[in-house]
């Protein structure tokens, strides 16, 4: 009682300020592993507590991983050598296949970014924040703008993890299938920086979940590590990611772009589920399998932090409510519900199908509601012309969407 009075007596600065303290020691909390501790501690203080992709400058992650050369170029991995045919088949071209000369008007309420339900505004006037219908479409705009920023500096991330990861992946077809995505995430990266900078007029700072997570890959020197960290956990939430954002929107350029990028993270992510199954299930002793199994838990949790959409919340609200009363509109705002409910419901599957979902870390899940999303289609049983069909499935269903959910396949 005494300690409710003396916080809420804090200025909101102060409180915010504590709230942000308070999250990054939960993080460090759960790092109960040594070697979760390890490869996840120096990045998490470079990104929470330091906070140093929002210092203005470049960040020099040191790279630590075995180039691994094979000169005699077997064709060693059959799965991998099919989705390599079929990169070379999707390949396309960001200035040549899409209508850059197509207006886009972000607070254009005709044409929404994101629907009028996406957030909780009777939730935010709750809490003493009062919108008028423009600045609700101006609030949307940010947040979808702050999402598409998180797309971008996570593409950014898989360009540098997919270069290492095909120097270091220990099949050739690998190897050769690695250099297509170094192309497709370079190709996301022009695209949606264009976007940002074309259509948006803005850009927002890297999320700290998100840069820890990043780091932490770039620096850790196990092959395997790489493609557990990008290829099956960034790139599977961040297919979910994209496919809600394309249900969503009525943007028809960012439906185009979202459209093609999907197609192409279908293929990274099934690239990793057949790196890594046999590699869990047959290669890693007991105690490693255990190090991957708590390590993907630790950033799972990042990941559902991430969206919390804190920079927003600076833009915005700073002053006028608590981090703590906007962490809750997040929470039970509809949009980003659905998105923490697509995205795990694309990755579970996957680290059950590679082996990462044992009787003992699923309690762990359990704990945090994430393990419901676990039995849902493999990257192996799910192509993106799957998801795609369902998608438009779904929206089409719901053409005048204001927050109703919506099976995932």
């Amino acid at each position: 009682m005494i300690k409710d009075l003396v916080w809420k007596a804090l200025p909101f600065k102060v409180q915010n300020q504590l709230d942000a303290l308070a999250e990054a020691a939960q993080v460090f909390r759960e790092m109960k592993h040594p070697g979760v501790l390890r490869s996840l501690g120096p990045a998490g203080v470079r990104g929470l507590l330091l906070h140093e992709g929002k210092q203005g400058r470049p960040t020099l992650a040191p790279a630590r991983h075995s180039a691994f050369f094979d000169w005699s170029y077997p064709q060693d991995q059959p799965e991998m050598r099919d989705l390599y045919r079929r990169a070379k088949l999707g390949q396309w071209d960001g200035e040549r296949d899409l209508d850059w000369r197509r207006s886009v008007d972000p607070l254009n309420p005709e044409v929404p970014l994101l629907p009028a339900g996406f957030i909780d505004f009777g939730a935010l006037e709750g809490h003493g924040a009062r919108l008028d219908a423009k600045e609700r479409v101006k609030l949307n705009y940010s947040v979808c703008t702050w999402m598409l920023s998180q797309f971008l500096h996570g593409e950014q991330g898989a360009l540098y993890a997919a270069a290492q990861v095909t120097e270091a992946v220990q099949f050739f077809d690998g190897k050769l299938y690695g250099s297509t995505q170094v192309m497709d995430e370079g190709r996301h990266v022009e695209v949606f920086s264009r976007y940002l900078n074309d259509k948006m007029g803005r850009l927002y700072q890297v999320n700290d979940n998100l840069f820890v997570i990043i780091d932490a890959l770039m620096t850790d020197g196990r092959w395997d590590m790489k493609f557990l960290g990008m290829q099956i956990m960034v790139e599977g939430l961040a297919l979910g990611a994209f496919g809600t954002l394309y249900r969503v929107t009525r943007e028809p350029l960012l439906r185009d772009l979202l459209r093609r990028v999907i197609m192409d993270e279908a293929r990274h992510v099934h690239y990793g589920v057949i790196a890594l199954r046999e590699h869990v299930r047959t290669e890693l002793s007991e105690a490693e399998r255990r190090e991957r199994e708590d390590w993907a838990f630790e950033v799972a949790l990042l990941m559902r932090n991430r969206f919390m959409a804190y920079e927003v919340f600076d833009e915005w609200f700073s002053g006028r409510i608590s981090r703590a009363a906007w962490r809750d509109v997040v929470q039970r705002s509809p949009g980003m519900r659905e998105f923490r409910q697509v995205m795990f419901s694309r990755l579970m599957p996957n680290l059950r199908e590679i082996g990462l979902l044992t009787p003992r870390i699923i309690p762990a899940y359990e704990r945090v509601g994430l393990a419901e999303y676990m039995f849902g289609k493999s990257a192996r049983e799910l192509t993106g012309e799957q998801m795609l069909a369902d998608l438009d499935r779904g929206a089409a269903a719901s053409s005048g969407w204001a927050g109703e959910s919506f099976a995932v396949s």
